[in-house]
């Protein structure tokens, strides 16, 4: 039904903001039509003016960033990701690393205009991890509170 979908967030400063996902995520802009530009992974930026004007609205009616929603990715390798992210102290995180009572773990950080990135553990390489550390699937699939089939589904994608 759909061809395409991305999930667009509204920045006060356009090119500071592709920068912060460039240099911090590691996100590389795919097209750039000024006011809107289109990363990888399937996140949008869109200057706050023109989404402003999209929604026939002022700037001063909108409000980036929040605590109602966040964009979330899994990271290949996450101690590389916490790696690359202790290279930029500037960037502030909404908690330190913390891993869920599933067994993420799991970094929250804020972009330029204070939107919530969540950057998580791939939950294959959670059920990798204690299945490593001696648990057998059904261990793993009590550890991290789910069903059993997604345990085995998840240690093959490792």
């Amino acid at each position: 039904l759909f061809r395409s979908a991305e999930p667009v967030l509204a920045v006060r400063d356009l090119r500071r903001s592709l920068e912060f996902y460039e240099r911090v995520l590691g996100l590389e802009v795919v097209r750039d039509f000024g006011s809107h530009a289109a990363l990888t992974g399937g996140l949008a930026l869109q200057s706050l003016e023109s989404w402003a004007e999209l929604l026939d609205k002022t700037p001063e009616d909108l409000w980036p960033g929040g605590f109602g929603g966040e964009v979330y990715y899994e990271a290949e390798n996450f101690d590389d990701f916490l790696t690359e992210l202790s290279r930029h102290p500037e960037t502030e995180l909404v908690h330190p690393v913390r891993e869920h009572r599933w067994g993420q773990r799991v970094a929250r950080l804020y972009d330029p205009d204070r939107h919530i990135i969540e950057v998580g553990e791939s939950m294959a390489q959670v059920a990798r991890r204690f299945f490593d550390s001696g648990l057998n699937t059904e261990g793993v699939a009590r550890r991290m509170e789910i069903p059993l089939e997604m345990v085995r589904t998840l240690l093959k994608q490792e």
